[in-house]
């Protein structure tokens, strides 16, 4: 049964809202509110359904959906409200501009392509590398890749996370797909630039990358490939979210 804006049934909700899957829990879930947002399913003024029901259908703890709720309060797009009438409410879109600002930069981009392709590179290259092997020098130049983007300022996070994903790019020993997937992180970057940067999204990235270096330093690679599969699904949950 879907929820309403007020915690009760609701069909209006039902094509969004579904329990997500594990591993992602709260890019996932983050995606799916702002798609109810996006799609005005809460109007402006509106209250989102409660945070225990909200928890239930999506599959998630409350501290996650809390933090997801954080986000979009410190994204100015709900406040949260105290008292006997208190939730979360959908605040009124005023910044048209910002929106107009927005579909302009990703208009030329077709984003679903994008991160098609990218997670076809992306876990092939993990598969190869891991399949293959890498040692000494070339196994040196993954860890320290992975070590730089463990102690990375806010600021300079998406710089090493690019260089991480290039390196285990360059050492599947295909330059053709280093190539390509070069151009085609590229183009994620730019939408990338377009959210913002969520701590609790990077922590969760960090494990990922981390899990991802220690299977392709073990060679398993169909373990290198899920992991790989886990970590672009995150992405491209809060880029649909944001975008789309």
């Amino acid at each position: 049964m879907a929820l309403s804006a007020d915690g009760g049934p609701d069909d209006r909700l039902a094509p969004v809202l579904r329990p997500v899957r594990a591993g992602n829990g709260f890019e996932e879930a983050l995606e799916q509110i702002l798609q109810i947002l996006r799609l005005g399913l809460v109007p402006g003024g509106g209250r989102l359904p409660a945070e225990r029901m909200l928890a239930e259908r999506l599959g998630v703890s409350r501290v996650t959906l809390r933090e997801v709720l954080r986000v979009l309060q410190d994204q100015g797009l709900v406040e949260a409200r105290r008292g006997r009438y208190g939730g979360t409410f959908v605040l009124p879109r005023t910044d048209a501009g910002g929106e107009d600002e927005l579909r302009r930069r990703v208009a030329g981009t077709d984003i679903e392509d994008v991160l098609r392709f990218r997670e076809v590179l992306e876990v092939g290259a993990a598969g190869l590398c891991a399949a293959h092997g890498l040692s000494g020098e070339r196994a040196g130049r993954l860890r320290e890749a992975l070590a730089g983007t463990a102690d990375a300022p806010l600021a300079e996070y998406r710089r090493r996370d690019t260089l991480l994903h290039l390196t285990l790019a360059e050492l599947c020993g295909s330059p053709s797909l280093t190539a390509q997937y070069a151009s085609v992180r590229a183009t994620v970057n730019g939408l990338l630039d377009c959210i913002p940067l969520l701590v609790r999204n990077l922590e969760h990235s960090q494990r990922q990358h981390t899990a991802l270096v220690e299977a392709v330093l073990d060679g398993d690679a169909d373990g290198a490939r899920e992991m790989m599969r886990e970590h672009c699904a995150g992405t491209a949950a809060l880029l649909r979210g944001f975008l789309t």
